[in-house]
């Protein structure tokens, strides 16, 4: 059976989460807390499977690979059923472009490494780191908002069929609600995340109803 190291909190986690569920796959999830005893993805053990120290990870039998965006292209090659990356070369080209937008340009900012870096050695208080994230997080949303405006109206990003885009989308979309974006900038991105979260696959993977998820 697959293994996947997850944090419940972690977008990266939550985006692979869903890509395992869409494809029906079994797998065990294997907590690591990103937070307690100054974080369990710097002890030996873990470090030893994953340097980088960091999630997800999933395991394969005898590999192992890190890197969500990676880990979720490795699942379309070996799983290709049911597809997350579908149609001509310009739209799987358009899928790659919107999930890059979000995998590179606005979660990477929001990591808690970042805002550790942020508190602890730039010692921004909270108030300035929230106005960090409410400004990467709602600018490249509101660009990607403009994007699907153009785009034929559908229930998911790109038609009638959850892709690889939706599976990034939703965790970010649960981030900006997290840090108190204004939703009103990226209406349409809001209700395609929505309605995604009224799919099982979609309810399993997220964050308030994993094993190691911390009652608010």
């Amino acid at each position: 059976m697959l293994k996947l190291y997850s944090y419940w909190r972690s977008s990266c986690s939550y985006r692979v989460r869903i890509a395992l569920n869409l494809k029906g796959l079994g797998y065990e999830l294997i907590p690591i807390h990103l937070a307690k005893d100054g974080g369990e993805q710097h002890g030996a053990a873990y470090r030893a499977l994953n340097p980088q120290a960091r999630v997800p990870l999933l395991v394969d039998g005898d590999f192992v690979l890190n890197q969500s965006q990676a880990i979720i292209e490795y699942l379309e090659v070996r799983y290709p059923q049911p597809a997350l990356l579908s149609g001509d070369a310009r739209q799987q080209a358009r899928i790659r472009a919107f999930c890059q937008t979000i995998t590179a340009d606005v979660q990477p900012l929001q990591n808690s490494g970042v805002l550790n870096y942020l508190e602890h050695t730039l010692q921004l208080d909270a108030d300035a780191r929230t106005r960090w994230l409410q400004h990467w997080i709602t600018r490249g949303l509101a660009a990607l908002e403009q994007e699907v405006q153009m785009l034929p109206a559908s229930p998911f990003v790109f038609g009638g069929v959850p892709s690889w885009a939706d599976c990034v989308l939703v965790p970010q979309v649960y981030s900006a609600q997290r840090f108190g974006c204004d939703a009103s900038r990226y209406p349409r991105l809001a209700h395609i995340a929505a309605h995604c979260e009224t799919l099982p696959a979609f309810q399993r993977a997220h964050p308030e109803t994993q094993l190691d998820a911390v009652p608010a």
